[in-house]
């Protein structure tokens, strides 16, 4: 046999020769914890724990990842005590051919949320800690063998100069941190009309931004009302379809990306007539609840109670399982603000954390009263009461990401972390 040992020498040098300069063969890995690595990341990531998640927000992976990419299992060094860990999956990767590799591990798939990921905000006052450093949504679709990303603005910033959505335009290029959020049991068929959605608006963009679709700067005034039809999302189809309808549709990035997965179930080349009719096509549906500005869980805990926006850092901490002072001290530090942390973010981002900081007093009260005692937690529930009667039910960046937190068999829980991409 020493014959047919020296083929399969010749034909595996063969194939490696074949690669383009550079490159390397594929190779089946699987996320893992390594001290060296852990400790390196740790560093790099430098986050507060609150942005770290539990193992229970994960979405299932396969065990072995064909990919060049380096898989880490993060453990954030404050929490790795047994039954209350937490951390993040990490996917290291180089920029330069980034897309075409996370398409073929599967790492990333049509129909998944690409939330910007701001590790620097850590620390940084009770805003960017609520928001746990997502500031953008948008959602990604697989083409031609590479990831594609489909973001409103429709415009040059987040598509590139050519508007095709290759992880490549100004505001993916200068990302180190792209969280990556799965919708549950996306089927073949749906993640196929996500795509042909997404071609059309890509395709689109030119023509129809920001005239027919804008960007709405307001993330305190969605489209959505409890109990009304979602004509917005009809709207976006009808856009899409080219059907041009009457006046300018502004949504937020994250109601876009909401509104673009509430279309999964439509077939947008056998359904241009349902979205001509006067009512919203019944093949629309939501892909995941929006949320009030606090949920019900912290009080409930059972298999239908729901998040809030403001909850995550809560549910994070609450997951911790701490004793009581060193918990009441975590939850206080989401809410005191690091002037060195605060000069990282952007201008618009100071300017609305300054805004909204003397609102987040009695948030913080919330927080520390929710799921203790009864007289605390009545407190609690008067406090974010307030709060849902002061903002609308609502999908923001961070909802997605909060939305995994939830038990992986509660019926509100639609979403589920893949991991956290690292560009190096």
């Amino acid at each position: 046999m020493p014959n047919a040992v020296n083929l399969l020498r010749f034909a595996a040098l063969a194939i490696t020769a074949s690669l383009a300069p550079g490159a390397l063969p594929a190779q089946a890995k699987e996320f893992t914890f390594s001290a060296k690595a852990n400790e390196r990341m740790a560093k790099k990531l430098n986050i507060p724990v609150f942005f770290a998640l539990p193992a229970s927000a994960r979405s299932p992976v396969p065990a072995n990842v064909d990919t060049t990419d380096l898989l880490i299992d993060f453990r954030h060094p404050e929490a790795q005590r047994p039954g209350a860990e937490m951390g993040l999956r990490l996917i290291v990767t180089k920029r330069a051919g980034m897309a075409g590799r996370l398409a073929k591990s599967g790492l990333v798939q049509t129909g998944d949320i690409l939330l910007t990921f701001r590790s620097e905000w850590g620390g940084a006052g009770a805003y960017p800690n609520i928001q746990m450093g997502v500031s953008h949504t948008g959602i990604a679709y697989v083409k031609d063998g590479t990831v594609h990303n489909l973001d409103n603005p429709l415009n040059e910033e987040y598509l590139g100069a050519d508007l095709r959505g290759n992880l490549n335009s100004e505001h993916y290029r200068t990302l180190d941190f792209i969280h990556v959020i799965r919708p549950r049991n996306l089927s073949d068929a749906q993640r196929a009309n996500v795509a042909a959605w997404a071609g059309r608006l890509t395709a689109g963009a030119k023509r129809v931004y920001p005239s027919q679709v804008s960007f709405n700067q307001d993330y305190n005034a969605p489209k959505y009302r409890p109990g009304k039809p979602v004509d917005f999302v009809q709207r976006l189809g009808q856009v899409a379809l080219g059907q041009n309808p009457e006046g300018t549709l502004d949504l937020f990035c994250s109601e876009f990306a909401w509104s673009v997965l509430s279309l999964r179930d439509c077939d947008p080349a056998k359904s241009a007539d349902a979205f001509k009719a006067g009512g919203v096509p019944a093949c629309v549906r939501e892909p995941m609840k929006p949320m009030l500005a606090t949920g019900d869980y912290v009080f409930r805990r059972n298999r239908s109670s729901y998040v809030g926006l403001a909850d995550g850092p809560l549910l994070v901490i609450d997951a911790l399982k701490l004793p009581a002072a060193e918990r009441q001290k975590m939850l206080h530090s989401v809410f005191v603000a690091n002037p060195g942390s605060l000069a990282k973010l952007s201008a618009g981002h100071k300017a609305i954390s300054e805004q909204l900081s003397p609102k987040f007093e009695p948030l913080e009260k919330y927080y520390l009263g929710a799921g203790q005692g009864i007289l605390q937690n009545v407190k609690a529930r008067v406090i974010s009461k307030a709060f849902i009667r002061a903002i609308p039910e609502n999908y923001s960046p961070t909802s997605f990401l909060i939305n995994t937190l939830l038990p992986p068999d509660n019926v509100n829980r639609t979403m589920d972390y893949v991991a956290t991409i690292v560009i190096e």
